[in-house]
């Protein structure tokens, strides 16, 4: 098994993250004005209370 920095992968994606959220909640219903560098945060930290900075993640799933 490999491992991963979630953190850094987030922060590299950061504004296509950005985006996905944002078109996301609009998909979802949600029309009022979204502040996405807000949401990007808010999900930046769920992420980090739910997952821990380094991951193992199964070899078949990342390539070199």
């Amino acid at each position: 098994m490999a491992y991963v920095d979630i953190e850094g992968i987030i922060d590299h994606l950061d504004s296509d993250i950005k985006r996905v959220l944002e078109d996301a909640l609009k998909n979802y219903g949600i029309k009022e004005p979204i502040d996405r560098n807000q949401l990007f945060r808010e999900f930046k930290r769920s992420v980090g209370r739910k997952c821990s900075n380094q991951e193992h993640v199964p070899d078949h799933l990342v390539n070199k």
